[in-house]
């Protein structure tokens, strides 16, 4: 298991320190699943973890994070605003609802989760008032290309922290304008599915690449993600892979394997693809 002051922290544009790599918890059901699967992460060492209001187990993470050993302000939680919830006065209420569930007294990361045509504007404006309030430590969003990002970029006073979005060298060149502008605007890419939901972790080349290193595809996917500067956050209830995606600071992928992975790209998105949005 890794001691968790041996992993690497991100430093958000606010000065706050996000793990570099986290558990994300969709589609885990609320109750005794959740509760383990984050119970055994921060015993593996980590201390990020990815929650939503509309994944329906803000409540189970909160209570293990809150019966854990791990004193609260070593911890990083993120959570996020829910499309139905958008617009000024709702996001102020259902960010009080998710605090609620989580029986927490402050957000660290609270990100609009999708770009909602029409609603973008006020949420925003909703998500300054709360960290102007201190209530969260940091604000983002996720989901968010290029159109929508530079739209946010023309009216926000305050600088999103990051862009939560699908990455992986799957889909790495697809989105190559988005990252660039993230970085050039000082906002931390954070991949979502960064192991593909599994899709391609017996794609001939990462597993013969993964054998050179005498590591798992799955480790080789996120060691890549670091390696970009994006901040993974894998999902995973099983105890053996919430302990595997975490062990991935032992190795360094060379530059011309990096190349190789980067050329993989065929615009694989496994979930939600926000590019069409308006």
């Amino acid at each position: 298991m890794q001691k968790a002051e041996n992993i690497p922290v991100f430093r958000l544009n606010t000065g706050a320190n996000m793990p570099a790599v986290g558990l994300g918890v969709y589609q885990m059901p609320d109750g005794p699943l959740t509760r383990r699967a984050v119970d055994y992460a921060l015993r593996c060492g980590y201390r990020h973890i990815d929650t939503a209001m509309i994944y329906r187990n803000e409540t189970s993470v909160g209570q293990a994070v809150n019966a854990s050993f791990v004193a609260r302000e070593d911890l990083f939680i993120t959570t996020k605003l829910w499309n139905s919830d958008q617009g000024y006065e709702q996001t102020i209420r259902a960010f009080q609802a998710s605090l609620q569930r989580l029986n927490l007294s402050y957000i660290d990361l609270y990100l609009i989760h999708w770009p909602v045509h029409g609603k973008r504007k006020d949420s925003w404006k909703a998500l300054e008032t709360l960290y102007q309030e201190g209530k969260c430590r940091a604000i983002g969003v996720s989901n968010y290309m290029t159109t929508h990002l530079d739209e946010l970029l023309g009216y926000c006073r305050v600088m999103p922290a990051v862009n939560q979005i699908e990455l992986h060298p799957f889909l790495y060149r697809t989105r190559a304008g988005i990252v660039e502008l993230c970085r050039r605007s000082g906002i931390l890419p954070v991949a979502y599915s960064p192991l593909t939901k599994a899709t391609r972790l017996r794609d001939e080349r990462l597993v013969k690449m993964a054998a050179v290193y005498g590591k798992s595809p799955a480790r080789i996917l996120l060691r890549w993600a670091l390696q970009q500067g994006f901040a993974p956050i894998p999902k995973s209830s099983s105890p053996a892979r919430i302990a595997e995606n975490i062990d991935v600071f032992d190795f360094t992928i060379s530059p011309e394997d990096m190349e190789v992975l980067n050329a993989m790209d065929e615009n694989l998105t496994t979930g939600w693809d926000p590019s069409e949005v308006l």
